[in-house]
């Protein structure tokens, strides 16, 4: 990796080569100036403050105020957060629209993903298309293809942004960009812990707190960035798409953990599908509560890997690689 270094900032290349013609998606559309790989790592101070502080209040509940209520707060507020709120409410609804629901259920699923604390839904939407635009590209930067060493990405990944010098334009959907009620939480989404942090303190003190939005936020947030680094380097692989450097890896063994997120490879092959463990065995929470909901009369129209065209390139490994799908 070569290029400037020094200060907040750090120049990124690929070894001088670019491509000229980035690959457009569904909300990235390149013009005739974007580069896909020239670019530099931005530090955030306010996102690496809100890890440590998070982190910091974690580590002190766990040392100092250690209580089984407090734990069971814990695993049930990141249980609902990270379920209903990041993999079903912000990855398969708002990002993909891998089933449709009504919009007070939609928002209600969006707002539980605020409160896991990465970012607002528009900064969630960007982050998202932005990676997965990138690693569509012949030449893939190594901060959106997690390329760095693990102690480096986490730095990159947590901490800073890339920005790229000549940026594609990013179109949001109306219904997004147009709901004051998304506008909202993009503004305050940190602040939106704060009514619960209220609540937990009213019930069970300093604790309650402490482990309930403190050690909750930090391990949501370094927990995503572990996944997202080896699903992205190790694991094993049920699909491929021939022509692009950036592949994605089933994790397995973390499908409870992770509420299916951990079937990255799948996802990669299938990014419509609201289904992420499409294979035997693969266990799937977050489809498990698409289909309660579908059930109930408040999920429609889930799409499954099959409901879409292939991805172009898209083979089975261990055949060939013209394979269009099943």
């Amino acid at each position: 990796m070569g290029g400037y270094k020094g200060g907040s900032h750090e120049m990124v290349s690929n070894g001088g080569e670019v491509n000229s013609t980035p690959t457009a998606t569904e909300r990235v559309v390149p013009n005739e100036r974007t580069c896909a790989q020239t670019g530099r790592i931005v530090f955030e101070p306010i996102r690496a403050a809100w890890l440590v502080l998070m982190t910091v209040g974690g580590v002190v509940g766990v040392g100092w105020y250690f209580s089984w209520s407090a734990l069971v707060v814990f695993v049930c507020l990141s249980g609902l957060t990270l379920c209903a709120g990041h993999s079903v409410g912000m990855h398969r609804l708002l990002i993909h629209r891998s089933f449709k629901a009504e919009k007070w259920l939609e928002r209600t699923l969006v707002y539980l993903g605020v409160l896991v604390g990465m970012a607002g839904p528009m900064g969630m939407i960007r982050a998202h298309d932005m990676r997965d635009w990138h690693q569509r590209q012949l030449l893939c930067p190594p901060h959106p293809s997690h390329g760095a060493g693990f102690f480096k990405d986490a730095y990159w990944q947590l901490c800073c942004r890339f920005e790229l010098d000549h940026p594609p334009h990013f179109r949001f959907e109306p219904e997004v960009r147009n709901d004051r009620f998304y506008q909202w939480l993009e503004t305050n989404w940190m602040a939106q812990q704060i009514p619960l942090a209220i609540v937990l303190t009213a019930c069970g003190g300093i604790s309650w707190l402490l482990f309930g939005i403190c050690l909750r936020v930090s391990v949501s947030l370094i927990g995503h960035w572990v996944v997202g680094h080896i699903a992205h380097k190790h694991g094993r692989q049920g699909w491929a798409i021939a022509g692009i450097p950036v592949q994605g890896y089933n994790v397995p063994h973390l499908g409870l953990l992770t509420f299916g997120e951990n079937w990255h490879g799948n996802h990669h092959a299938f990014p419509h599908s609201a289904r992420l463990g499409i294979e035997r065995g693969q266990s799937d929470p977050g489809y498990g509560l698409i289909r309660l909901l579908h059930s109930a009369g408040l999920a429609t129209d889930i799409r499954l890997p099959h409901s879409e065209p292939p991805r172009q390139g898209l083979f089975r490994v261990g055949e060939d690689p013209h394979y269009r799908g099943r």
